[in-house]
């Protein structure tokens, strides 16, 4: 089965390859697309399945034997990104979908949103299978490119500002990255991952830290970590919906699988254990006082975003096997919740004809099943029982209490105070967007409406765009949304078996000899 490992990079490239071929051929370009992810996503699961019985996949690319050529590995924690990264990407690109024809734009779309859309899919894969240091910077830049085109699709003033940021703050994190690459091989000769256990090991310990500092400052600005976060409020909610949807879900979510591959597998022990603690509450905290503080849905769901990334880094900073699993079973939670989300914010400003939240309201009564789609991963985000969302936080304060520390402590409450305030934030846009009265500006907006006319008070209307509010929601934005909506459920009904897969991807990479085995079985040279 080695022989599947390689297809969620080189199926979306190929697919990449012939969508740019397809050009003028949108509906030609669409099946291609689909076609590509529904096969990754069927390909991903049989990656699981097998690594879960066999243990870790791997591939020597092109032949080259390990250390001198590349790897791909497949084990539990790999092929279980794989799953949730393809599925996600495929719903979002079905909604991507179902937004152009009800814009119009079917015939005419951006030839290159799709060749772009599946090389960006490609550069999730590779970060997650790559088997060497090298090769993770690869998948990072691929999917940095991809990212900077979708972010600046349709060239507006905005966008274009906030892709400016947004390319700046990722060269600078690709920039530190290189350097900490750099630095790795003039240290130990190799960027194989399993050849670097032991010769890291071997490594003063003064070098070590620093090796280990360098490379958590990239991947920290690259999972948008407090201090180092304030991009992505500025950045992700200028896109087009389906584009901060998967943005969301993904690409932070390749920074902190970085941070977990490198800080079990290359430098176990804990030393930075204390600064991982530390910005786990910085982050959680900051960050959703950031989302209380918000008008806009976007801006408030990219607050949560960083809030939440503290809980991933909570569990990691444990060092536990319990802290460990859970910080994965999160991991997975938060990839589909937060898409979900982003997707029903679009939903929201085609119905309401904007995010902004004092000027929504009523969206309860005139779209009852998109308040639900709001509504069900809302309380997820927030931790109520007995979603996933819950679980995961539940293992997570687990942990921390077994951990003992004074600082596990402070987590424990820190994480606490954030599923509160997270209650708060999302309650806040419920009761403003979809609980009250409905702004009078807003399609639709019935007795609201009326009475402001009546009453003088009605302010001038300003115009929204085509195709953009007023109408009955797409059928091809609304199945993808709850599709999503139902795998987050589905999350909670699977919960233990999901938390046994992520205890023993924790304990495989605690241990780390199934990785260096299966990359070396005779033993790393």
């Amino acid at each position: 089965m080695t022989y599947l490992v390689p297809l969620p990079v080189v199926m979306p490239l190929l697919g990449a390859a012939l969508t740019l071929l397809l050009v003028g051929r949108p509906r030609a370009q669409r099946w291609v697309s689909l076609t590509v992810l529904t096969a990754t996503v069927a390909v991903a699961v049989l990656l699981l399945v097998r690594s879960s019985i066999d243990g870790p996949l791997v591939v020597e690319v092109g032949g080259w034997v390990a250390p001198l050529g590349i790897v791909l590995v497949a084990d539990q924690l790999a092929a279980l990104m794989l799953v949730v990264s393809a599925a996600v990407t495929l719903c979002v690109l079905v909604y991507s979908i179902g937004q152009g024809m009800a814009d119009g734009n079917e015939e005419t779309p951006l030839s290159v949103y799709h060749p772009t859309y599946l090389v960006l899919t490609a550069g999730v894969c590779n970060a997650f299978l790559s088997g060497d240091l090298f090769n993770l910077y690869v998948g990072f830049e691929i999917l940095l490119v991809a990212s900077y085109v979708l972010l600046t699709l349709g060239s507006t003033e905005t966008r274009i500002r906030a892709g400016t940021t947004y390319v700046v703050v990722s060269l600078l994190s690709s920039v530190i990255f290189l350097v900490a690459i750099g630095l790795v091989y003039a240290s130990t000769g190799t960027l194989n991952l399993a050849q670097l256990v032991d010769r890291l090991d071997a490594l003063p310990d003064d070098l070590r830290l620093v090796l280990q500092g360098m490379l958590l400052l990239a991947f920290g600005i690259k999972a948008a970590v407090f201090p180092l976060s304030a991009w992505l409020p500025d950045s992700y909610p200028t896109a087009p919906a389906p584009v901060t949807a998967v943005f969301a879900g993904l690409l932070t979510k390749v920074g902190v699988y970085a941070i977990i591959r490198t800080e079990t597998l290359l430098f176990p022990g804990g030393r930075t254990a204390t600064l991982l603690l530390v910005t786990a509450v910085l982050t959680m905290v900051v960050g959703i006082l950031g989302a209380v503080a918000q008008s806009d849905i976007k801006r408030l769901l990219s607050f949560t975003l960083i809030s939440h990334i503290g809980y991933m880094l909570f569990g990691v900073g444990l060092t536990s096997s319990l802290g460990l699993s859970a910080a994965i079973f999160y991991v997975v939670h938060h990839i589909t919740i937060q898409t979900t989300l982003f997707l029903a914010a679009g939903l929201v400003e085609r119905r309401g004809g904007s995010t902004a939240m004092d000027r929504l309201g009523g969206l309860a009564r005139l779209s009852p099943i998109l308040a639900v789609l709001f509504f069900v991963p809302a309380l997820n985000l927030a931790g109520i029982p007995p979603f996933s969302g819950f679980l995961g936080k539940l293992g997570l304060v687990q942990a921390g209490i077994d951990d003992g520390g004074v600082l596990a402590w402070i987590l424990v409450g820190g994480g606490l105070l954030t599923s509160l305030l997270t209650l708060y934030a999302v309650a806040r846009v419920w009761n403003l967007a979809f609980w009250r009265a409905p702004h009078p500006e807003m399609p639709e907006a019935g007795d609201a409406a009326q009475a402001a006319r009546t009453s003088g008070a009605e302010q001038p209307h300003q115009p929204v765009p085509a195709g953009q509010s007023g109408a009955v929601l797409p059928g091809l934005m609304i199945a993808p949304t709850v599709a999503l909506v139902v795998f987050g459920l589905v999350l909670t009904l699977v919960a233990g078996p999901l938390f046994d897969l992520s205890t023993d991807a924790a304990n495989d990479l605690l241990q780390r000899t199934p990785y260096v085995d299966a990359v070396f079985p005779g033993g790393a040279p």
